[in-house]
C-alpha cells in the first residue's frame, strides 16, 4: 500500500536550459503508447532542447511535498503549428507530460491554463492541439477545460496491428481564459 504525501499547488514557470535533462528524462518515462506515436526513445538518448525545440516553448510545473524541495513535476509545450503570417493567431499543444507520482494533484491542469493564459498573451485567438482518440483520460480533461473537437483523421496512425484515430481540439482564447 502505497502513502500519499501532500503536494503543493503546482507553481508553473518558463523553461530554462538548465532544464533540459529533466525534461528529457521526464519526457522518456511518460512516454507511453496511449499518446505518443513516435518511437519509445532508445540509448543514446538527444538532448531535449534543440533547434527546433527552444526553451521558450514550454511551460514548467514544479510542486513541493511534504520535507523536499520542489520539483519538476510536467511540462507543457506551446508552439506556433507553422511559420506562416496568416496562422500566427494560433498556437498549439505539441506535448504534455506529468509523471505518474504527481498526476491526480492538478499538474496537468494548471499547466493546459497556463498554456492558454501564455498563448493569449502571444496574441493567439486559438490554441489546438491533437490527442489520440483512445485517451480518453486525456480528451476528458480538455474537454472539461473547454476544447472542443474540431475533427477526427479515423485511421491516422497504425500501431501494433490497430488503427488510431487523430482527433483535433481546440479552445478559442478569449478575455475570460484564465
Amino acid at each position: 500500500m502505497s502513502v500519499r504525501r501532500a503536494m503543493s499547488a503546482p507553481q508553473i514557470r518558463p523553461a530554462a536550459l538548465q532544464d533540459d535533462e529533466d525534461l528529457a528524462e521526464l519526457s522518456r518515462v511518460t512516454w507511453s503508447p496511449m499518446h505518443a506515436v513516435t518511437p519509445e526513445p532508445r540509448p543514446p538518448f538527444t538532448p531535449f532542447f534543440d533547434s527546433g525545440h527552444l526553451p521558450e516553448d514550454y511551460l514548467v510545473a514544479e510542486v513541493g511535498t511534504e520535507g523536499a524541495e520542489d520539483r519538476i513535476a510536467g511540462y507543457i509545450r506551446v508552439a506556433r503549428p507553422t511559420q506562416l503570417a496568416t496562422h500566427a493567431h494560433v498556437r498549439q499543444i505539441q506535448g504534455l507530460a506529468v509523471y505518474e507520482w504527481a498526476r491526480g494533484h492538478g499538474v496537468a491542469r494548471a499547466l493546459l491554463r497556463a498554456a492558454a493564459l501564455h498563448a493569449r498573451n502571444q496574441g493567439a485567438r486559438r490554441l489546438t492541439l491533437r490527442v489520440l482518440g483512445h485517451n480518453t483520460a486525456a480528451r476528458s480533461l480538455y474537454e472539461s477545460e473547454g476544447y472542443a473537437v474540431e475533427g477526427i483523421l479515423p485511421g491516422e496512425f497504425y500501431r501494433d496491428g490497430q488503427y488510431i484515430d487523430d482527433v483535433f481540439m481546440a479552445l478559442l482564447l478569449t478575455e475570460q481564459t484564465e
